[in-house]
């Protein structure tokens, strides 16, 4: 099914295609760098990324930033607990939730991930460095609007 942005077709299904794919292989790639380097993957850094940023954050917060559900961030957030990188504090506005902490052992582990992260990040888009600033602006923009409809929004 093709549609139509400034006249021109676009293939929609090959848009999607070409986003899952470079998606897919951009976090593979990530992934292989930082657990190599330090011992974590994409998901566990951008776990300790916004918890450092976001101090107070709760695993609701945390499943709502990255649409994933609550299960799967709670288990995520156990994993960082037993490496000794996140504390769960007590909530004193909600006893059913915890606040989320880093230690200064996560503190460590994403500073020098984030170099790490930011290195290889740049080496994977030097290929097509043209079209970044058009993707960027094109995918913050659909992200803005999921986002701002609540498309996507795991349940649970």
């Amino acid at each position: 099914m093709a549609s139509t942005v400034s006249g021109e077709p676009v293939d929609l299904p090959g848009f999607f295609a070409d986003l899952v794919r470079c998606e897919t292989r951009l976090y593979n790639a990530l992934n292989d760098r930082l657990r190599e380097r330090h011992g974590i993957v994409t998901s566990q850094f951008e776990f300790l990324r916004h918890l450092r940023d976001h101090p107070g954050a709760r695993v609701a917060d945390l499943a709502a930033e990255f649409a994933v559900g609550i299960g799967a961030t709670s288990k995520g957030i156990d994993r960082l607990e037993r490496q000794g990188w996140v504390a769960r504090l007590p909530n004193p506005a909600d006893r059913r939730s915890s606040l989320l902490e880093l230690t200064d052992t996560g503190l460590q582990v994403v500073g020098a991930a984030e170099a790490t992260f930011a290195e290889r990040l740049a080496e994977l888009i030097a290929g097509a460095p043209m079209a970044l600033e058009a993707a960027a602006q094109a995918l913050a923009e659909l992200r803005s609007a999921l986002e701002r409809d609540r498309i996507g929004t795991p349940t649970g």
